[in-house]
C-alpha cells in the first residue's frame, strides 16, 4: 500500500514538475521572443552636420531589435518634436537618432538670468565677414565698429563705437559648449543702457563690425581716432598706426620668449 501512494506522489511531483518547467521555458521564449521583436526608431536619411537643423527629409524609419532599443533613440511619434531643432553633434547616413543629438532651449536657461544689473542684452545683426569669419562666440569680447556717412561733411566714417563688450550669445547659442558654430545672423552683447541706444542708432545710420581681442585686454582709454576718407587715401595715419603695431607686436613676442625661457 505504501509503495503505491509513493508511486503515486512521485507521479504527481513528475507532472508537476513538467507543468513547471514547461512553463517556465514558454515565459523565458516570450521574453527572448519580445526582446528580438522589432521595433520602430528614427534613423538619419543622410548626413547632417553639426549646428544643421534637422529636416523631414534628413529622417527615415527603421527598425531595431527590442533589446537594443532604448528611451534614449527617438521613436517615429516624435518626429515632429525634433524636426527645425539643431543637431550639437554630427550624424552620419544610418546612424540611430538620439534625444540627446539636439539642445532644447530651455535647457539652456533664460538669456535674462545671464543679463547683470544695470546692464541690457541688444542684438545686432552681422554676417561672416563682420563677425571675424563667423568665429565670435558667446563669452567672447569684442570691440564694436560703426561705419556710416559722417551728415555734417558726407564724408564715409569708420569709428570704434565700443570697447571690450562681452558677448551673451550667437544666434541662439548662449554658451560656448553649446555654440552651433558659424552659421548665425546676429549677436547679442551684454552694454550699459547708453551704449543699447548707439548701437541701435548706429544700425540705422550704416554697418556695424564686430573685432575680436583679447578677454585679459582692458586698454580702452586711449583716444583712437577716427578713420575716414581722407586718412585712408593721404596714408598718414596708417604709417603712423604701422609703428605703433610693430611696436606693439615685438613687446608681446618679447614677453613670450621670456616666460618660455623661465
Amino acid at each position: 500500500m505504501n509503495s503505491k501512494w509513493t508511486l503515486v506522489t512521485a507521479s504527481i511531483l513528475a507532472v508537476s514538475a513538467g507543468v513547471w518547467m514547461h512553463g517556465s521555458l514558454r515565459a523565458k521564449e516570450e521574453r527572448v521572443r519580445e526582446e528580438w521583436e522589432l521595433v520602430e526608431i528614427l534613423v538619419a536619411a543622410e548626413d547632417v552636420e553639426e549646428g544643421e537643423e534637422m529636416r523631414g527629409r534628413q529622417m527615415v524609419v527603421a527598425e531595431m531589435p527590442g533589446r537594443f532599443v532604448s528611451q534614449s533613440m527617438v521613436r517615429p511619434a516624435h518626429a515632429d518634436t525634433i524636426a527645425g531643432q539643431r543637431v550639437v553633434v554630427p550624424l552620419r547616413k544610418g546612424d540611430p537618432i538620439l534625444w540627446s543629438h539636439f539642445r532644447n532651449a530651455t535647457e539652456e536657461g533664460r538669456l535674462s538670468e545671464r543679463i547683470l544689473q544695470r546692464t541690457r542684452a541688444v542684438t545686432v545683426n552681422v554676417t561672416e565677414k563682420s563677425s571675424v569669419g563667423g568665429f565670435v562666440q558667446p563669452n567672447d569680447h569684442v570691440d564694436v565698429l560703426a561705419t556710416f556717412r559722417d551728415p555734417g561733411s558726407q564724408e564715409m566714417v569708420t569709428v570704434t563705437l565700443l570697447h571690450n563688450v562681452i558677448v551673451l550669445a550667437t544666434g541662439s547659442a548662449a554658451d560656448r559648449e553649446g555654440g552651433w558654430g558659424r552659421g548665425y545672423s546676429d549677436v547679442s552683447l551684454l552694454v550699459l543702457p547708453e551704449e543699447a541706444e548707439l548701437l541701435v542708432l548706429a544700425q540705422e545710420m550704416g554697418n556695424i563690425t564686430l573685432v575680436l581681442r583679447h578677454p585679459d585686454e582692458v586698454d580702452t582709454e586711449r583716444n583712437r581716432g577716427r578713420a575716414t576718407v581722407e586718412t585712408l587715401l593721404t596714408g598718414e595715419r596708417s604709417r603712423a598706426l604701422e609703428r605703433m603695431r610693430r611696436e606693439t607686436v615685438q613687446v608681446i613676442r618679447g614677453s613670450r620668449a621670456a616666460n618660455a625661457l623661465e
